[in-house]
């Protein structure tokens, strides 16, 4: 067998192992490295690498070790959430860095934490004064949490005893052209409504879009593909008629929403109503 298809052949071998591997060992070998789990991941691409190319290796020796390293820290993390011992002498503990605007020396130094490096974590969180600092804890991954003091706390509304209107975030509805049928139901708004608010934007069609969120107070943005077309001037009576359009989709949706038998049909007569007079006068919008 050539060389090269060797090569090959060992190194899909490796990349599908390291696939299964990681998928496995799940999100924490990314989002929480620790040194050990820095270490592992060093390991393990090392042998995958030589796997590829050093034929003195068989290819059943290098799946062995990788399976043993790949073991390795799944184990540790099963014994480690029933004993928190164990997790401490595997993953380490924090140490209190800073506390109440008083540095701690000796955690500092047993993290070999010079006070520059100290200064540039608090400058990452924008903190330029160690005395704003109520805690600072130094993590297991290397990483600074930062608890300001009381007083220069951003002022929010649950401080001000303020109500809001709960947000779900930007939901797409749009993307690449094809409307997500599931998210616009899950979300209560028709199609017909959709397709107002994409031609208010300047689009034609859903083709012309390239991607539309839509946020809880109902305001949607629109991406079209065609970054001209988001410029041109929407004429007045096209604006009418998905003006009337969306007014004739609210009417729908309130029907579908309220449990009245008498506003349901009185949002239901109104809907077709308002469907008859676009229809009517639809020749002359255009």
């Amino acid at each position: 067998m050539p060389e090269f298809l060797l090569i090959m052949i060992r190194s899909v071998i490796a990349f599908v192992l390291l696939l299964v591997m990681a998928r496995i060992m799940g999100k924490k070998q990314v989002s929480q490295l620790t040194f050990f789990d820095y270490c592992v991941g060093i390991t393990i691409g090392s042998i995958a690498a030589s796997m590829a190319v050093d034929h003195n290796i068989k290819i059943s020796d290098g799946l062995t070790a990788l399976l043993v390293w790949g073991l390795i820290p799944i184990i540790l993390g099963y014994i480690g959430l029933k004993s928190k011992t164990f997790l401490t002498i595997t993953d380490g503990k924090s140490d209190v860095i800073i506390e109440n605007g008083k540095i701690m020396e000796k955690n500092l130094k047993k993290n070999q934490l010079a006070i520059e490096e100290l200064m540039l974590l608090l400058r990452e969180k924008d903190i330029f004064h160690i005395d704003e600092v109520e805690m600072a804890v130094f993590e297991t991954n290397g990483q600074l949490s930062v608890l300001k003091k009381t007083e220069l706390q951003p002022v929010t509304p649950k401080t001000l005893g303020i109500p809001i209107e709960r947000d779900h975030g930007p939901t797409i509805i749009i993307s690449d052209g094809h409307i997500m049928y599931r998210s616009l139901e899950r979300l209560g708004y028709s199609e017909e409504w959709l397709v107002a608010e994409v031609e208010k934007q300047g689009a034609k069609n859903m083709e012309d879009v390239f991607l539309a969120q839509i946020d809880s107070k109902g305001n949607v943005y629109v991406d079209l593909y065609t970054d001209e077309l988001k410029q041109a001037v929407v004429q007045q009576k096209p604006l009418v008629a998905s003006t009337l359009k969306k007014i004739q989709a609210d009417f729908e949706s309130f029907a579908l929403q309220t449990e009245n038998p008498v506003a349901k049909n009185m949002y239901t007569q109104q809907a077709e109503n308002l469907q008859s007079i676009i229809e009517n006068i639809k020749p002359y919008l255009k």
